[in-house]
């Protein structure tokens, strides 16, 4: 595990599996129906059970489709986490369609959610880099430095923030990222 403080929070890179996170929330790299996919999504939905789905269809018909960037909370049915925050990141048109932005407005909507309920732990998986095919190398730089800006500006409850990554390069990525900010 690599651990870095930024302010009065703590980073953690780990690999891992994020559905068996023991955080208040762990955040799903979700599709915009909410509705359960592949990749992190998939396997969110599968080791929570039907209440998640049921939460997520109930959010849907309330709000309709997530915009990318944005964030949702519901329930996390069976994992070891209280909450799952849902959100939707860019797909990787080569890097001239904002997604850099939208990236980053994932992890900034997913902490102020987070901040808002309370919570003050919160891991993460990399987002937008699985079937979203955003470069594990760029999506690294742009959540660590969404994060350390939300964690170093906002003074919320979030005390702890973990980045779940599912291979050793993707640590490896990230490791090279935080080393950098």
């Amino acid at each position: 595990m690599t651990r870095r403080a930024l302010g009065a929070a703590c980073v953690e890179l780990v690999r891992g599996d994020i559905t068996r996170e023991n955080v208040e929330a762990i955040v799903n790299a979700a599709n915009s129906t909410l509705l359960g996919g592949g990749g992190v999504d998939g396997a969110i939905h599968r080791a929570g059970g039907p209440e998640i789905l049921e939460d997520c269809r109930r959010v849907s018909a309330e709000q309709g489709p997530l915009p990318p960037g944005e964030a949702v909370l519901t329930t996390a049915g069976r994992l070891p986490c209280r909450h799952v925050i849902h959100t939707v990141g860019p797909v990787w048109r080569g890097g001239g369609a904002g997604e850099a932005e939208i990236l980053a407005r994932c992890y900034i909507s997913s902490l102020t959610l987070a901040a808002s309920h309370g919570l003050s732990s919160i891991a993460f998986p990399s987002i937008s880099t699985g079937a979203f095919g955003y470069p594990v190398d760029l999506a690294a730089g742009v959540a660590l430095a969404a994060v350390r800006d939300v964690l170093l500006k906002s003074g919320g409850s979030v005390s702890r923030v973990r980045f779940v990554l599912f291979s050793e390069s993707d640590l490896a990525s990230y490791a090279a990222a935080l080393d950098a900010l």
